[in-house]
């Protein structure tokens, strides 16, 4: 299987680099450039070490769990910031609306990227695509299921999942209120919500683990977690949790899509060393990073042609739902406003 077609944002400078763990003569001299990101540094770091090697470009990596954007705020016209990378289009887009990015011209992004993958004045990129799955107890029969099945009262106290105030949740909750409207997605939050096994808290692969403990039934996680977990040396906890489930693709009752997120990249406004930044957007849509995207993060290229890990195979044929990125994250905030409507972290 090929990957699939899409068509579907007064302090020194000196005492900046050093807060940000990016030294001044490293911030500003050639041959480098500083990175900002929210990724799991053991997703991101095979790729960095790649461009590395074939560029000759030394990345100055420094990993932001959270507050990303308020640190470039913080920072401002002395942020020794390069690139910015980052999960979730709504993450993406509030450093765009936050006029913290800058348009960039790159021929081989635009070649690349379809529109729908890329912002129109190109100042943000996508870079890897997630879909939003349910896992599964591995001796289930689930054929088919939808998202709005989660909430069906069948599944009461056997389903698990992480804080809806996470944004892997609050994007699908937003694409359940473009959908079907708040209303009735406020009802399927209480439904979901009235099913948990326990509080929504942990990770996506503490849902796999509590399918193997018995906590619960089914959770809904993203897909690449699962190719981390299936690969894992045997007898290790991760290995066991992955061989506990199976993965089954849920779709949205109306469109028969499934919900995808991404991974993207913007380059910063005050961006010391822009060329250098723009070679490594060009770089991660290249084959070679787009395979390592695929084989060792277990995520869906955004270059077509690149072949899928077996785990992520397996799977079957991804069917992204046909509603624009974009479109969903404007539905952000009242996404979240429900989750604390429904009381559903607590």
């Amino acid at each position: 299987m090929q990957a699939p077609s899409f068509r579907v944002k007064t302090l020194s400078a000196l005492f900046l680099a050093a807060a940000a763990g990016i030294s001044s003569t490293a911030a500003f001299a050639a041959g480098e450039l500083n990175l900002y990101t929210t990724r799991e540094p053991a997703l991101i770091e095979p790729i960095l070490q790649a461009f590395e090697k074939d560029s000759g470009i030394k990345v100055n990596t420094v990993f932001v769990k959270d507050g990303l954007l308020e640190r470039v705020k913080a920072e401002g016209s002395n942020s020794p910031a390069d690139v910015f990378m980052v999960v979730d289009i709504g993450n993406l887009l509030d450093l765009v609306d936050a006029g913290v990015t800058q348009p960039i011209q790159s021929e081989t992004l635009t070649t690349v990227l379809p529109a729908n993958l890329r912002s129109a004045n190109n100042d943000w990129f996508s870079l890897s695509l997630r879909d939003r799955v349910l896992y599964a107890d591995r001796d289930l029969n689930l054929p088919t299921f939808t998202y709005e099945d989660v909430a069906d009262p069948k599944w009461k106290g056997k389903v698990c999942i992480r804080a809806g105030q996470h944004p892997y949740n609050t994007a699908l909750i937003a694409s359940m209120i473009a959908h079907d409207g708040a209303e009735a997605t406020e009802k399927w939050l209480q439904g979901v919500k009235a099913n948990l096994a326990r509080k929504a808290t942990g990770g996506d692969r503490d849902v796999a683990r509590d399918i193997l403990g018995g906590i619960c039934d089914i959770g809904i996680a993203n897909n690449y977690y699962v190719g981390r977990m299936k690969t894992a040396e045997p007898g290790t906890d991760n290995r066991k949790w992955g061989d506990a489930i199976q993965v089954v693709r849920p779709t949205f009752a109306k469109s028969g899509g499934t919900h995808v997120n991404i991974t993207g990249a913007s380059v910063a406004k005050s961006a010391p060393n822009k060329d250098n930044a723009v070679k490594l957007l060009e770089y991660l849509v290249s084959v070679p990073a787009q395979d390592l995207y695929a084989n060792a993060n277990y995520e869906y290229p955004i270059r077509e042609g690149v072949k899928l890990h077996p785990v992520t195979e397996s799977f079957g044929v991804l069917k992204v739902d046909p509603l624009p990125l974009t479109e969903i994250a404007k539905y952000r905030k009242q996404a979240s406003e429900l989750v604390d409507k429904v009381g559903f972290d607590n």
